[in-house]
């Protein structure tokens, strides 16, 4: 069976994520989820976060996960565990999105034309890897944070 990509019947319904709850707010509503669940949809993160995630070239790639990483730092020291790991998946979104676009040419993985089929791989830019090795370094540092995998921890086994 060909893969095929996971939005295509997105139960949006039964996600997790709302974007009309605030976060801050009504942090124990916040599931951490895999991977970069929730990332462009828990506000107030999103807002706060969003602008500053780029990676069109090393150099503004070098400077967006350097900024994200001082939110997650900060949010950190708040006791703000929820703003911490949001920062963490916006790291990690920057490495899989530099990826995708390393090597895929425009970042499109599927063929929306031909029953979304699977593109050809390497046909990207190679300035996209050199991006995702910077936010790759990033998320490593965020996810090695000892007060980060001891908050993680704990709301796993309290929140979920």
């Amino acid at each position: 069976m060909m893969e095929k990509p996971s939005y295509l019947h997105f139960d949006k319904s039964g996600y997790g994520y709302k974007p009309d709850i605030d976060y801050r707010q009504s942090p124990e509503l916040y599931r951490v989820g895999k991977g970069e669940q929730g990332v462009l949809i828990c506000q107030p993160y999103k807002s706060e976060i969003g602008p500053l995630w780029r990676f069109k070239t090393e150099a503004i790639a070098r400077e967006s996960s350097g900024k994200i990483y001082e939110l997650f730092l900060s949010y950190l020291n708040q006791n703000d565990f929820v703003g911490a790991d949001l920062s963490r998946k916006y790291l990690q979104m920057g490495f899989t999105r530099a990826r995708r676009y390393a090597n895929y040419k425009g970042g499109r993985k599927y063929d929306k034309d031909h029953d979304y089929q699977l593109l050809p791989k390497g046909t990207g830019q190679q300035q996209k890897a050199h991006a995702a090795q910077i936010f790759y370094e990033k998320w490593q540092d965020a996810e090695s944070n000892s007060q980060y995998a001891q908050l993680k921890k704990a709301w796993k086994m309290s929140l979920g």
